[in-house]
């Protein structure tokens, strides 16, 4: 039989691509959440510093969390300094990475055009591209007429409840295939002696004075030197077990696709006034998502009243998708933070890290994060760039407010 090609043909979920090792008694580093995250900072840690005595513990399989929930949109036009850093540096990465994992990651810097329908809307746009500017980010505004020649399936008329005044654009913006990313991650961590072990699940931890000196799981405790925390919104009920109250509020998100289509819709294009965000992904369906549910849930499901109003809005954004059809619809969980951005570094219990608070932007800043948690836990402090994204931010008050720039879902 001819060896197989890494991306070719792949089933749902190619556990060939790595090996399925029962846990060992003891890690340097026990990772909990095999997210893209999780998995990068695995990537990280062995790749850069040279930790390859590591697990990767993950309850259910690999990346069947938000990794498989997301919209795939990949950004770094964020507001302020510290947001732009570290969304930029994960756009880098994010354009040698299918070399360096050497996996197809069907990476497509397509552009995102992020709508302004008010005049509020283009003042907030206009400084948030002189800010990218200065940070050295691609960034420009568009006008009507230069957004319909960008996206001409986009309705620009003057006639719109909400009319598009011109938009923020990002040409080095994109998207990838999420899983084939999680993958990527994962071939390359096993090679490099990471255990990934699925089906198992984190229960509690063992402390020993004020430091934690493992986990315990369902498959039974493992001694771990460090405990890095990567479970997205159940990052905070992991914490919870220790006393650690994270300032995290969970919620559902949903998002739908459509049956497929021949290519009509050439880049992303995000609404916060109409609330949707729209893309077509590399088979040909449309991807749509909304804002999140406005109650706190840990529930994997859609509602039909959002469903609704998402549709609604992107009809009349784009008349022509009037006739698709939806194939599926799904929810994710995702953790938000009061200032809309992320939670990564120390904590005051010794030997255990936390990476969560990512909201929707997650999934964009997969390799960006991988580097600096698997910096702050090789080294115990933050890397330069998720410095300002530490715990303490919310007992001295610089917070990293990026609730306008965070996209629709906040």
């Amino acid at each position: 039989m001819a060896p197989r090609t890494p991306g070719a043909d792949l089933p749902e979920h190619p556990d060939w691509l790595w090996r399925a090792p029962d846990p060992k008694p003891s890690y340097d580093v026990v990772v909990v959440g095999a997210g893209g995250h999780g998995l990068a900072t695995a990537y990280y840690l062995a790749k850069n510093h040279g930790i390859t005595n590591v697990a990767v513990l993950e309850r259910g399989w690999l990346a069947g969390g938000n990794m498989a929930r997301n919209t795939t949109i990949i950004r770094s036009n964020y507001l302020w300094d510290e947001s732009a850093g570290l969304y930029e540096h994960a756009l880098k990465l994010w354009e040698g990475l299918e070399e360096e994992l050497e996996y197809p990651l069907l990476f497509s810097q397509r552009g995102v055009l992020n709508l302004a329908h008010s005049l509020q809307d283009v003042r907030d746009s206009v400084r948030r591209v002189n800010a990218n500017r200065l940070n050295g980010i691609d960034a420009e505004f568009l006008d009507p007429a230069q957004v319909a020649e960008i996206c001409p399936v986009l309705n620009t008329s003057p006639d719109l409840r909400y009319p598009v005044l011109g938009a923020t654009y990002q040409p080095r913006a994109g998207i990838a295939k999420h899983d084939h990313v999680a993958w990527g991650f994962a071939r390359a961590a096993d090679r490099m002696g990471v255990d990934l072990v699925q089906g198992c699940e984190v229960t509690g931890f063992d402390v020993v004075g004020d430091r934690v000196v493992g986990v315990r799981t369902n498959r039974g405790p493992i001694r771990a030197g460090k405990v890095a925390l990567a479970a997205a919104g159940h990052t905070s009920v992991l914490a919870d077990t220790l006393g650690l109250r994270l300032p995290l509020q969970s919620h559902p998100l949903q998002a739908l696709v459509s049956e497929l289509l021949e290519p009509v819709h050439p880049t992303v294009v995000m609404s916060n006034a109409v609330h949707v965000y729209v893309s077509q992904a590399h088979k040909g369906e449309l991807v749509l998502g909304a804002g999140i549910d406005s109650y706190n849930s840990y529930a994997q499901r859609g509602a039909f009243h959002v469903i609704e109003r998402q549709m609604s809005a992107a009809v009349e954004l784009f008349p022509v998708f009037a006739r698709a059809h939806v194939l599926r619809t799904w929810g994710g969980t995702v953790d938000v933070t009061p200032d809309a951005s992320a939670i990564m570094g120390l904590t005051p219990v010794d030997g255990l890290y936390v990476n969560c608070g990512w909201g929707t932007g997650g999934f964009k800043a997969t390799p960006g994060a991988g580097w600096c948690y698997a910096h702050t836990i090789a080294h115990d402090q933050p890397h330069p760039l998720n410095a300002p994204f530490t715990l303490e931010r919310f007992t001295t008050g610089a917070l990293v407010d990026e609730h306008g720039a965070a996209g629709v879902a906040h």
